[in-house]
């Protein structure tokens, strides 16, 4: 790889480091290519980015770029040996949920580390982590708690409306009578 392909390369990834809400170090050591096909195809799925590159590039980008700068020592430390890393930009969760399913599976990919919203994860936090609820699947439970009082509103009003109608029905069968 020579010097222009070197400075291509981290500046994709700075590229790539900056557009995510979190990023995720994988070990991928022990996976099949057919494995890590079906990886990047679930990645891929939820508009997530998986890439192997050279550590060394990574820490280049990492330091070129203020995003994860609180957290560079950590991520430093963890960028040895063969390392994929997961650039999620819209859920920041959903990468927990596709590796916890993997490693379900074949154990691995293991993962190294994961920053979150500027939170630091470990592999023994990886069930916790993939046990958040989505971005979506919390805008529903929001969503759901406000029309909640709505329909409970309404509820209230056509209740009472029957309650009416039921006391005005009678009252004119009685006058009828």
């Amino acid at each position: 790889m020579n010097k222009a392909q070197k400075a291509e390369s981290v500046e994709e990834i700075k590229g790539l480091i900056n557009g995510s809400e979190s990023i995720y170090l994988t070990d991928f050591t022990g996976l099949t290519v057919e494995e890590v096909n079906e990886l990047r195809k679930e990645f891929y799925k939820s508009e997530i980015k998986y890439k192997v590159v050279k550590n060394t590039l990574t820490v280049r980008a990492l330091k070129e770029t203020d995003k994860y700068s609180t957290h560079f020592d950590r991520l430093h430390e963890t960028l040895n040996g063969p390392t994929g890393i997961v650039f999620a930009s819209k859920d920041p969760v959903a990468p927990a949920k596709i590796i916890k399913k993997f490693v379900e599976k074949s154990e691995k990919p293991k993962l190294k580390l994961a920053i979150v919203e500027n939170e630091v994860y470990d592999s023994k936090q990886l069930n916790a982590l993939a046990s958040l609820p989505t971005k979506e699947e919390v805008i529903a439970s929001i969503l759901g708690s406000l029309n909640a009082p709505a329909s409970g509103i309404v509820g209230s009003i056509n209740a009472v409306m029957r309650d009416l109608f039921s006391v005005i029905e009678e009252v004119a069968k009685k006058k009828a009578a």
